[in-house]
């Protein structure tokens, strides 16, 4: 009876032990930290704008944005992510959309994930402040994305997680130049 006590004493030692390393490693080490998303370039890649006053008032064309947006991916684990959509707003209104095709993001590292945008014009003028934007020559958009995707720690844990950035951008037709600053955050 007392090999069976001891044994049932270590066993149970080991377990509390296993368990205290595993939840003290998961909320230091392993603990999951929002990506840093780093903005490598936003450029303004064409602009083709026609206004029309007679016989009728209408603005036709449409620009193209270029995204690359590096990912810092701070975690041990990697994340893999189904194709996506990109969306951009004017002053609150859908304006574009933008695809983001199905990859994977390796474990503490940087991954650049890039796509073109195109804006069009009439969508834009739809808004009344258009043409007051138009003519100071600077446009204000905002982008909303959400990756949908799995975690992959140490090819042991594996989970479902969602990665949702936003970004103001200020983009400049006279100088045909943009800028933006991003926010992100992950949920598992």
């Amino acid at each position: 009876m007392g090999k069976w006590r001891i044994c049932c004493v270590v066993s149970a030692l080991v377990l509390i032990i296993s368990v205290v390393v595993l939840v003290t490693l998961y909320f230091t080490l392993f603990k999951p930290k929002d990506p840093n998303i780093i903005v490598q370039s936003v450029t303004l890649q064409s602009t083709t704008i026609r206004v029309v006053l007679f016989p009728y008032q209408d603005i036709e064309g449409n620009a193209t944005i270029g995204l690359t947006v590096t990912v810092d991916n701070r975690n041990y684990g990697g994340f893999k992510y189904h194709n996506a959509t990109a969306f951009i707003n004017y002053r609150g209104n859908l304006v574009a959309e933008a695809p983001i095709g199905e990859d994977s993001i390796s474990p503490r590292s940087k991954h650049n994930i890039s796509t073109s945008v195109i804006v069009f014009a009439h969508e834009l003028a739809a808004d009344d402040h258009f043409l007051s934007d138009f003519f100071s020559g600077v446009f204000n958009f905002t982008s909303s994305t959400t990756l949908h995707g799995k975690v992959n720690v140490f090819n042991i844990f594996k989970f479902k997680a969602s990665s949702s950035r936003n970004c103001n951008i200020s983009v400049s037709l006279q100088n045909q130049t943009a800028d933006s600053v991003c926010t992100s955050k992950i949920k598992f």
